[in-house]
């Protein structure tokens, strides 16, 4: 599996890491089923399975979010077909995350739920962060990429505003422990930081290659 990062790798050993990846991403679901099964859930079992499924989505997301700058500061770029599965078990543990929302904490009580999202703002950035997600899940075939051409590229920015709209929700959503939530927004604003300096270097190039070119 070393030998597989290091180099590029077949399409056999591609394979494999894309079982090793999805059975990596399978483990929290796995986990909590089990701890279900045993009854050890913590005294919270509600808030247990919230903030599980709410830590799995923004790591995963976080985790697709760092395939490109690999790219970028590494010229490999084996790793991006990583990118779909991963950002399809993003969205499958933010919809465990809103599930045991909507229905264990409120039994899918809209009107309540409602309320809940008007009075508390950190429900509401981590809802929006939701929604903008589904667009992204429905549009991650090769019909849909397809379809779309180059506005499917368009649509699937809109990961950098989930991204800081997960981060927000999940700093407000800590009262007075800030380390963890902290970290992932440096983690955030390195990877964006990467993308937006190789955006530079890009467009410098090619301003320098017209100015060149006109000389």
């Amino acid at each position: 599996m070393l030998t597989s990062l290091l180099n590029i790798p077949s399409k056999k050993q591609i394979l494999w890491i894309k079982t090793f990846v999805f059975i990596l991403c399978f483990i929290p679901f796995s986990r909590l089923i089990w701890l279900g099964y045993q009854d050890n859930l913590s005294a919270n079992p509600v808030e247990f399975i919230e903030r599980s499924t709410g830590f799995w989505a923004l790591f995963i997301l976080l985790t697709t979010l760092s395939l490109t700058p690999i790219r970028l500061l590494t010229g490999r770029s084996w790793q991006i077909q990583l990118r779909r599965m991963l950002g399809l078990f993003m969205f499958f543990y933010a919809c465990l995350h809103i599930i045991t929302y909507a229905w264990l904490d409120f039994s899918f009580d809209w009107a309540e739920i409602t309320k809940d999202i008007a009075k508390h703002p950190r429900i509401l950035v981590g809802f929006a962060a939701f929604i903008l997600t589904i667009p992204l899940a429905i549009t991650s075939n090769n019909a849909m990429m397809k379809r779309l051409r180059n506005h499917w590229k368009q649509l699937h920015q809109l990961v950098y505003v989930i991204a800081i709209l997960a981060v927000v929700h999940f700093w407000w959503l800590v009262k007075k422990d800030i380390r963890e939530p902290l970290f992932y927004a440096v983690i955030l604003v390195v990877l964006l930081g990467i993308r937006i300096y190789y955006k530079y270097l890009k467009a410098t190039k090619s301003v320098n290659k017209v100015r060149t070119s006109q000389v």
